[in-house]
């Protein structure tokens, strides 16, 4: 059985938390142990059966490394269909081809049921590149920029709708978007400086009224891989979204440095990365997109912490947002 350490623990909604992590867990499985339908689909859409296991992520969401007949090492995703997959893999193909660090998609979107299933070229190693400091900030943000002017020039159809830490434009009932198993939980142990902040950020968020854009709403460093001071592989891009520029990179500037259980940079190195991103695509945010990037790092800070409080789980993003709140919000002028 072959292991894998250094893949990313990718994001996994919906669905409740793993035991080991708030958002997948790695594991070795046994062969049997794989579904049914994937071996199959392995030899009907790649040419070949798995033999092993490299690694295996699971919630409701399954990512499996497998090692084909052939001796080809490929990654196998699995959803549910919500519709956003066939927009996301599309995204991330023609990313691949401009020579964007990223996984290589082998497939197109196929249904398995309710699944949204598809392949990619696995892309082993590489190190996160861990720390919050402004000098972190700015190197993540230079591949943000990057990752950014790459996708101005796709055409893919809007990957609606949004991931939930980044859909405060939802249509549900009530300060957050509809998720079951969040909504079951008892809400009164979310803190109410957290109700508070995710109030106000996503009252300034829906007053704007900016052009939406094609990027990636869960940048953050357990989704990086870097080969020194080169990014290796960008991961996640089941994560696209389709809403504001300076919202995206506001959200990216909050959380990039979630290395494991999310949590938020400190105010100055959010700072360093959005000037960054800035000077890097060539053009200054406008006043209210100054605003907007900081409420949208509000608002994913407080998706976070809501989750984080309704699992008992790390607090690592409500805690810093109680320190830095009042200052996110006074610059989104919220």
């Amino acid at each position: 059985m072959i292991t894998s350490t250094s893949y990313p623990a990718i994001r996994l909604i919906p669905g409740p938390p793993c035991t080991e992590q708030v958002y997948g867990t790695v594991s070795t499985v046994p062969l049997d142990d794989l579904p049914d339908w994937l071996p199959g689909w392995c030899l009907d859409h790649l040419g070949g059966e798995p033999v092993g296991v490299l690694f295996r992520l699971q919630q409701v969401s399954m990512v499996f490394g497998l090692r084909l007949a052939d001796g080809r090492d490929v990654v196998v995703k699995a959803r549910a269909d919500d519709g956003r997959a066939v927009s996301c893999v599309a995204a991330q193909a023609r990313l691949a081809e401009r020579g964007f660090p990223c996984a290589r998609p082998l497939t197109p979107v196929a249904g398995i049921g309710s699944l949204a299933v598809h392949a990619e070229e696995f892309r082993p190693g590489g190190e996160v590149l861990h720390g919050d400091s402004p000098d972190v900030a700015v190197r993540y943000a230079e591949v943000f920029a990057w990752l950014m002017a790459e996708l101005a020039g796709v055409t893919a159809a809007p990957p609606l709708p949004n991931p939930p830490w980044v859909r405060w434009d939802h249509a549900d009932s009530g300060m957050w978007p509809a998720i079951d198993f969040l909504d079951n939980r008892d809400q009164s142990v979310v803190p109410a400086h957290v109700v508070a902040a995710a109030e106000r950020a996503r009252r300034r968020l829906l007053a704007a009224n900016l052009p939406c854009v094609l990027g990636h709403a869960d940048f953050e460093a357990q989704n990086i891989r870097w080969h020194r001071r080169e990014v290796g592989t960008v991961h996640d891009w089941d994560s696209l979204a389709w809403q504001p520029e300076a919202a995206l990179a506001g959200a990216a500037s909050g959380a990039f440095a979630s290395a494991g259980p999310p949590t938020l940079a400190p105010i100055e190195s959010s700072e360093a990365f959005l000037a960054t991103y800035q000077d890097v695509r060539g053009r200054l945010f406008t006043a209210v997109e100054q605003e907007i990037a900081w409420a949208a790092s509000v608002w994913m800070a407080t998706y976070n912490a809501r989750e984080q409080a309704l699992f008992s789980a790390s607090q690592l993003s409500g805690d810093a947002l109680r320190t830095q709140a009042a200052e996110r919000l006074r610059r989104a002028n919220a």
